[in-house]
């Protein structure tokens, strides 16, 4: 490949991912947003997290698992109090990584 579709296909995909974030920045500075925008908002992580996490953890094949096999499915069961109480995406994400491998180790899951 062409070393300079290389340069422009890099210089591209640059424009694309700093315009997103530099946009809001430009129009919004020194003004405050509606409340409920705000709210709005504050819930659009957590949405895209689950939306990319829950097909990963339900769907095996083209079928979804609920069975005792699936452990990814009951690791992130007993993973989600932790998160609800502690309000820790480490301690979640280490509790979690923890009973899968633990699962592993005494030979559960796929």
């Amino acid at each position: 490949m062409d070393q300079t579709i290389i340069l422009w296909t890099i210089v591209g995909m640059a424009v694309v991912t700093y315009l997103p974030r530099l946009l809001p920045i430009l129009f919004l500075s020194g003004r405050s947003l509606h409340p409920v925008i705000a709210a709005w908002l504050r819930l659009v992580p957590p949405a895209v997290l689950a939306a990319m996490l829950v097909p990963s953890l339900l769907v095996r094949g083209e079928s979804v698992d609920l069975g005792f096999s699936n452990l990814f499915f009951w690791a992130a069961l007993i993973a989600f109090p932790v998160a609800w109480k502690w309000k820790s995406l480490s301690a979640t994400v280490l509790v979690g990584m923890g009973l899968v491998a633990l699962g592993r180790y005494v030979g559960w899951g796929s």
